[in-house]
């Protein structure tokens, strides 16, 4: 993964990290997942999903669709 290349669109849990995944993939966007560099993050799973800065405009309406059916 060439880092300028990729945008980091959302940092959480990996039940989340999961859910967006699966949804971009179902568009057509195949997602970058890494564990988070957050100090302390990976202790409770936190992921980090990336995507090709010429994917943000579909990945990013996804990514708050999914976060807030969550917080519902």
């Amino acid at each position: 993964m060439h880092e300028s290349e990729y945008v980091k669109i959302y940092t959480g849990s990996l039940v989340i990290t999961k859910l967006i995944s699966s949804r971009l993939e179902e568009i057509g966007i195949t997602p970058v997942v890494k564990e988070s560099q957050i100090l302390g993050a990976s202790l409770d799973g936190s992921q980090e999903i990336y995507v090709r800065e010429d994917e943000l405009d579909q990945s990013v309406p996804i990514v708050e669709e999914v976060k807030s059916s969550m917080s519902a």
